[in-house]
């Protein structure tokens, strides 16, 4: 009884001790940066991916003495590293003649460890040069924990001159993963992506059709998602909601956030780090302005050069939104820009055409005036939070004076402002004049 109980004692301690390594050998790395490189070649696209070890969990990886991997007897546990979590999550589709494929499964044509401070992914032709190159000697000790895990991947293909796309679904890698990848075309400059979680198909060289569509879908969008713009796009609405009355307004946001949208694009705006939040506090600022203005009332023939001031913002506020997508451009970067304006164009037409009528209904329920004042009290209310929040946000950082660089540029921004606002001015005179005269009269 007495050895019994000893065997079911030390079992139990075993156990106890060995949970720890088991739980740890289940952690999801919070973390994780993925490198890669595609490159067609002839019939064949190579594919470079580095890995965290750490993140390929619940692989056998051959050790010795104190946990250490065993370099000499790790190459079959790597190749079904590299195959279990990258090659098989991964997805490539080739496009010839409209038609697109999924590639086939490739071929690990090699896998091997590397050190966290190697350097060679720097470049494709170093990252190439080191996985076929020297493996690292079969002494060197190094916990699989610690290491990085390089693979070649080899995909057959019809022609290195189709358009590619992939799907990496490598997001179950950790908690947060990020893949930098780089497009590597024949004859083409390398296209660098950033891509987060599960991007979905991300095609590598998109046609012009394929980057308007997309561009187009996301400006559609960023302003059904974006409250503040919608409650800006309300206070716009809420006093004047004939055709006639709004035509001028939204005209002269959309020129006005279209200039800055483009501008801001080509690297012409201010690229401090304080400039964005100073972009959203004027942005809770327009609407505050707004609910403000219909309250006291407001007048159709000013509103729009208001409008137009402050669309200017929110032009900024759209190339933020937009600049993470610009790796999706490929090589129309202009048409892209265009698409989103459009995009969001589509959006606020969307919304117009659902808020007049609803405003309709809730002015035959109360006097218009009464409800004018109640809906601005209430964005009002919600834009006076909004600014003082981000205010607190935009006192924290530090200030400094501007320079010649930035003087130079504010006031080439500021002239090309007052300089379209008095060509819309005059383009307003003209117009109403001619609707005033009528029509010519014609000769006896």
């Amino acid at each position: 009884m007495l050895d019994a109980g000893k065997i079911l004692v030390n079992c139990f301690a075993a156990l106890t001790l060995a949970l720890p390594a088991l739980a740890a050998a289940h952690d999801i790395p919070t973390d994780v940066q993925v490198s890669a490189f595609v490159k067609p070649e002839g019939d064949r696209l190579r594919l470079l991916v580095r890995v965290p070890m750490k993140a390929l969990r619940d692989v056998d990886y051959p050790r010795r003495g104190a946990g250490l991997l065993d370099l000499a007897r790790a190459d079959a546990a790597l190749s079904n590293a590299a195959g279990l979590w990258i090659a098989d999550e991964l997805e490539l589709y080739e496009g010839l003649n409209g038609n697109e494929a999924r590639l086939g499964a490739p071929r690990i044509a090699a896998a091997r460890v590397s050190l966290e401070s190697d350097r060679s992914f720097a470049s494709y032709e170093s990252a190439l040069a080191h996985v076929e190159g020297e493996r690292l000697p079969d002494k060197l000790e190094l916990y699989w924990e610690q290491g990085l895990l390089d693979a070649l991947l080899e995909y057959p293909i019809a022609s290195d001159r189709a358009a590619f796309s992939i799907r990496p679904r490598l997001e179950r890698l950790g908690m947060r993963t990020t893949i930098a990848l780089r497009f590597l075309p024949p004859g083409g400059a390398v296209r660098a992506f950033e891509l987060h979680g599960d991007p979905g198909l991300v095609r590598l060289d998109p046609s012009w059709l394929q980057a308007a569509y997309r561009f187009v879908e996301t400006g559609f969008l960023h302003i059904l998602d974006g409250t503040d713009h919608l409650l800006f796009l309300l206070c716009l609405v809420v006093p004047f909601r004939r055709l006639s009355q709004l035509v001028w307004t939204v005209t002269s946001f959309t020129v006005a956030h279209s200039i800055t949208l483009i501008g801001s694009a080509y690297g012409l705006g201010p690229d401090r780090l304080w400039f964005p939040p100073l972009v959203e506090t004027l942005i809770a600022l327009s609407i505050l302005y707004m609910a403000i203005e219909n309250v006291l009332g407001s007048s159709v023939r000013r509103r729009w050069i208001i409008t137009f001031a402050f669309g200017l913002v929110h032009g900024f506020a759209f190339s933020y939104a937009l600049r993470e997508s610009l790796q999706f451009a490929g090589s129309h970067l202009l048409l892209s820009l265009v698409s989103f304006n459009v995009g969001i164009e589509l959006g606020q037409l969307l919304v117009l055409v659902l808020l007049v009528p609803a405003l309709e209904l809730l002015f035959r329920a109360v006097p218009e005036r009464a409800g004018t004042i109640i809906v601005s009290l209430l964005v009002g209310h919600t834009a006076w939070h909004w600014m003082t929040e981000r205010l607190e946000q935009l006192r924290r950082f530090p200030w400094s004076a501007p320079d010649a660089a930035q003087l130079a540029s504010a006031v080439r921004w500021l002239m090309l402002a007052l300089v379209l606002a008095a060509v819309a001015w005059l383009a307003r005179g003209a117009i109403g004049r001619r609707v005033r005269s009528g029509p010519p009269k014609a000769a006896e």
